[in-house]
């Protein structure tokens, strides 16, 4: 095998060499490199500075945490068993490696030796934050506890990883396993021409006739919005709300398991529970206060949330079903707002999109965002791109992909594979990806996006300029390391964008015909912005409350099998009666499918939610493409990472406190 790609950091990174056979050999070798570095740092006799101790320990794990970063990405958007083999085979081993750095007696002598030196004691800013919250991390982790713990908390950590690793493949693999083939083409009735034609070409793929629907969400949206056959909905509803509960695949027992030992860590770590844990350096604080602001939410929307509801089933004449929800919405949307999505569609191909996106934030922020061809990439579907500042400063490279694979995970993120630091005289730049599962283009027609994909690319790009525009000068410290309460704001105000005619005038025009969204159906998207909007609301904070209950007070004694204990919790967020076998905790990747992950943390996208409708009060007053407020927004909040306490950011971008109000106000549900 020629020489290994993953044993060398490099910022365009080979996806065209990487192959499964590289993983193991290059994590092995790695781990042991990493491990000489961890013990010669703790056996340094050298009096201790911060260069020798603080940017010493960064420097570990450098190198492995590059390699899994790729690793664990190519696992997540074109696996393949081998692979799949491969990263089973070595993630275990990295994370009981990583798990021991907090436990490790010498480390810990030397940072509570470096903590005690004058230099320390002189430490302002960025550094001081960094050897406080370093030393916090540790006894957080176990830096404290006795042999005996040390090793009880590997166990737990080593378990968990495994454990999670399962659920999350389960999930895809569950997901994958179910299609539904329709050879009468009358019982494709109500599907729009996009939903038919990609159904059409998902059959052809397979070599069968018919149309050929799956539980990716291309697939799976359109079916439920528009499909006139009840029957239809009915069984894929049910297919997509109890994956990863049956034979081999069934993530019923993992989730289980994976509560006991979050439970147990946490008590073993001197915390009530997982919540407290996780929650301990978060925005939030506690589970307890995270709990309150969902509920307190919660109080306001109720009211607004059953009166939709008892509208739609009169509008609807009958009783609902879960799977008769979104279809009868529709219906009573387009009867409401004479608005129909698909309409949109039309008006938003992903590459005019993406462009008009890039357009957006060069106003905003001043730099730009130009495609790179030629670089490796592991989909001839995916595009790199380079981002410069206004002077022409190399600022990062990302890539982008976009369209749903079988051997690709669900949903959209982003992630990081390089970050670099800014210090005096030198600044490195990051590297990263953005993903989505959006429509993929049909025949010779561009991709066409529904609204909500629009929002989601502007989404996870706000999450991108988080990381790319960092100017911090400790790696752990900067771009998305924020607390994960407070990290959905760069993300989440990026959306504001897709509802103004402003910038929509950018980006937003016919793929035939070039022309701009007519204002008419521009109105109609504004009116209906906020229809049901107290469901949409319910429905966060019902997977927030069940997180937090789940993390908090849940005991499978007292409250019996998880998945029923948890249905009993979303029933009260639900529109309609949930059928007894529904198990959304059983595929839902965000809690259960990373060691932490949005376990107790799911709270994370209201609590942000919240910054995102008060923050873009500024823009709205001053000009949504206000250069002055831009420039603000960037220097207080994306360019500071974890530099400085998050509230103190936001007032500093604000002026004051965050306003509650706001998102109440900004979804129709403020009057009382």
């Amino acid at each position: 095998m020629s020489e290994n790609p993953l044993l060398q950091i490099q910022f365009e990174i080979p996806f065209d060499r990487i192959e499964p056979g590289h993983v193991e050999p290059a994590v092995q070798e790695l781990l042991k490199d990493s491990a000489a570095k961890l013990e010669a740092l703790a056996a340094d006799p050298a009096p201790r500075t911060f260069a020798n101790t603080m940017l010493a320990l960064e420097a570990v794990t450098e190198r492995l945490d590059y390699a899994m970063s790729v690793v664990r990405h190519l696992e997540g958007v074109r696996t393949t068993p081998e692979l799949r083999a491969a990263y089973n085979a070595v993630e275990p081993l990295v994370s009981e490696f990583y798990s021991r750095i907090p436990l490790h007696e010498g480390l810990w002598k030397q940072l509570q030796a470096f903590a005690a030196t004058q230099e320390a004691r002189n430490l302002r800013g960025t550094r001081l934050r960094f050897v406080t919250k370093t030393l916090d991390s540790f006894r957080r982790h176990g830096a404290e506890l006795d042999e005996a713990g040390k090793a009880r908390l590997a166990e737990i950590d080593v378990e968990v990883s495994k454990l999670t690793t399962k659920f999350s493949e389960n999930v895809l693999d569950s997901t994958n396993a179910f299609e539904l083939i329709v050879t009468d083409e009358k019982q494709l009735a109500g599907l729009p021409p996009s939903a038919i034609a990609a159904a059409r070409l998902s059959a052809e793929s397979k070599n069968v006739e018919g149309w050929r629907f799956t539980l990716q969400a291309p697939s799976l949206t359109p079916v439920m919005t528009y499909l006139d056959d009840r029957g239809i909905r009915e069984q894929v509803y049910h297919a997509h709300s109890t994956r990863a509960t049956s034979g081999a695949l069934d993530n019923r027992g993992l989730v289980a398991r994976t509560l006991e030992l979050r439970k147990a860590k946490a008590t073993l770590l001197g915390f009530r529970d997982f919540a407290d844990f996780v929650l301990h350096d978060r925005m939030a604080h506690s589970g307890a206060h995270a709990l309150e602001f969902l509920t307190a939410i919660e109080r306001k929307v109720r009211h607004h949330f059953e009166r939709e509801n008892s509208e739609l089933n009169e509008f609807a004449g009958t009783e609902l079903a879960p799977w008769d929800i979104g279809y009868f919405a529709e219906k009573q949307r387009k009867a409401l707002y004479d608005f129909d999505e698909e309409e949109l569609r039309p008006y938003f191909s992903t590459e005019r999109v993406v462009a008009g996106m890039f357009d957006v934030v060069e106003r905003l922020y001043g730099i730009q965002v130009v495609e790179k061809p030629g670089v490796p990439v592991w989909h001839p579907d995916v595009k790199y791109y380079q981002i410069r500042d206004g002077s022409g400063q190399f600022l990062g490279g990302f890539y982008a992909d976009w369209y749903p694979r079988e051997d690709k995970r669900g949903g959209a993120w982003m992630d990081a594979f390089l970050t670099g630091v800014d210090t005096p005289g030198h600044f490195e730049p990051h590297a990263g990806c953005i993903c989505g599962n959006m429509t993929a283009p049909i025949g010779d027609k561009p991709a066409l996006l529904t609204h909500r994909d629009v929002e989601t690319i502007f989404h996870e790009f706000g999450h991108l300029l988080h990381h790319t525009l960092s100017r911090v000068e400790v790696k752990s410290l900067a771009g998305t390391a924020v607390a994960w309460d407070f990290v959905e704001l760069p993300s989440q105000i990026m959306e504001n964008w897709c509802w103004e005619r402003e910038a929509l005038d950018l980006f937003a025009r016919h793929y035939e015909t070039g022309a701009p969204i007519p204002d008419e159906l521009f109105q109609k998207l504004k009116r209906a912005r906020n229809f049901r909007s107290a469901n949409n609301q319910m429905r966060q904070l019902g997977f927030g409350i069940v997180d937090l209950s789940l993390h908090t007070t849940y005991s499978a004694e007292a409250d019996g099998e998880v998945t029923a204990y948890a249905r009993s919790i979303i029933q009260k967020f639900s529109a309609a009666p949930l059928p007894a076998d529904h198990a959304l905790i059983a595929g839902f990747t965000h809690l259960f499918g990373s060691p932490v992950g949005y376990g107790a943390g799911y709270y994370s996208y209201k609590w942000a939610e919240v910054l995102d409708a008060d923050a873009f009060t500024r823009f709205r007053t001053s000009g949504i493409f206000n250069r002055e407020v831009g420039s603000e927004f960037r220097e207080h909040i994306l360019s500071k990472g974890d530099s400085e306490d998050p509230a103190e950011l936001y007032r500093r971008f604000m002026g004051r406190d965050p306003d509650p109000g706001a998102l109440l106000e900004r979804a129709g549900l403020a009057v009382q």
